[in-house]
């Protein structure tokens, strides 16, 4: 049995988009995308519109009605946005791929992030209607057959190396799965979206403007730790580099890490919060007052340690260092039971 209804789908962007659904038997064979609505008025036209071409040709039940008012089908879409991003496509150097379908995909994906299936609807607003969904499936397939991986990377080397490349900053993040079983790859973990699900570690490389240059996936149980050598070497690998400049946070760059890459011959900074005032720090206070964002400098055989002193972050911790005061105070004077009380190591 088939049957046809007007459906509206609020939208990332803030947008609701009017379709209609072509259904047989329970499945979905078809979605024509009528436009998107950004106020009421827009989406009371929009529906109307889906209703007139539900209609076709059939006559309307109340005619008089139906011909007090004309609706026209007014087309509207960002066709420079889409000019713009494929010129940048093709700058950066991904024209290489000959694949349009991969390309509207990327292009989609930075107008609104969402599924394969609604990147029609995206599209759609772009002025892209040469695309069925069975394309942009199939891509998936032609994206792991041809490699896409290592052909993007070494593009996006290219395109870094030209500005000179001498600095990686390096993170990760995890992706969990709507799936209960863990299997050989997804596991579960500690989750940067605080998660139980099974889930995998990525880890992304960028230059020192913030562009991409490598990412790879490791098993959701893997330590964060453990990941930055393998990243780091198989990147300087892949593209003939001796030494490169490492950056990452103090969680990330466990000792063994820095000694492994000391050895290797990479250098490093490491950023990290201190909970104690640095020895050169308290002796500098005794004579002098420290001023906003005041760098102090400590040098030692092999490294040396760069601190910034901040008013703002040294006004919280004085401001939480008398909240505990006055809670120790409450406590000695008996207005406060001990056993409540929580106190930060000094």
């Amino acid at each position: 049995m088939a049957m046809a209804f007007i459906r509206k789908v609020p939208t990332k962007s803030g947008a609701t988009a009017v379709q209609i659904i072509y259904k047989k038997y329970g499945q979905i064979t078809h979605i024509d995308h009528i436009g998107s609505a950004h106020n009421p008025k827009e989406l009371d036209t929009l529906v109307a519109l889906a209703k007139q071409r539900l209609q076709g040709n059939q006559q309307s039940l109340f005619p008089d009605i139906a011909a007090s008012f004309t609706i026209q089908l007014k087309q509207s879409y960002s066709s420079l946005l889409w000019q713009i991003l494929r010129q940048q496509y093709d700058l950066l150097g991904f024209a290489q791929l000959d694949d349009d379908v991969f390309a509207a995909l990327c292009i989609a994906r930075l107008v609104e992030p969402t599924s394969k299936l609604d990147s029609l609807r995206v599209l759609a607003d772009l002025g892209i209607n040469q695309f069925k969904r069975d394309q942009l499936y199939r891509c998936l397939q032609m994206v792991i057959e041809n490699n896409y991986r290592d052909i993007i990377s070494q593009v996006c080397f290219n395109h870094s190396a030209k500005k000179g490349l001498s600095l990686l900053l390096y993170d990760v993040t995890t992706l969990y799965f709507e799936v209960q079983q863990e299997d050989d790859y997804r596991k579960s973990g500690i989750s940067k979206e605080r998660r139980l699900e099974p889930q995998i570690v990525i880890g992304l490389l960028v230059d020192q403007s913030g562009f991409p240059l490598g990412l790879h996936s490791f098993k959701g149980n893997t330590a964060e730790t453990k990941t930055i050598l393998p990243v780091v070497q198989a990147f300087c690998a892949q593209h003939g580099i001796d030494k490169l400049t490492i950056v990452a946070d103090a969680a990330m760059l466990s000792a063994n890490n820095l000694s492994a890459l000391a050895k290797a011959g990479y250098t490093y900074i490491v950023g990290s919060r201190l909970h104690k005032i640095p020895y050169n720090s308290a002796q500098y206070q005794k004579s002098q007052t420290l001023n906003d964002q005041q760098i102090i400098v400590s040098q030692y055989p092999e490294y040396r340690v760069i601190y910034q002193y901040r008013e703002k972050r040294a006004s919280l911790d004085m401001k939480n260092i008398q909240k505990q005061i006055d809670k120790a105070q409450k406590i000695v004077t008996g207005q406060a039971v001990v056993t409540k009380a929580k106190f930060s190591n000094p």
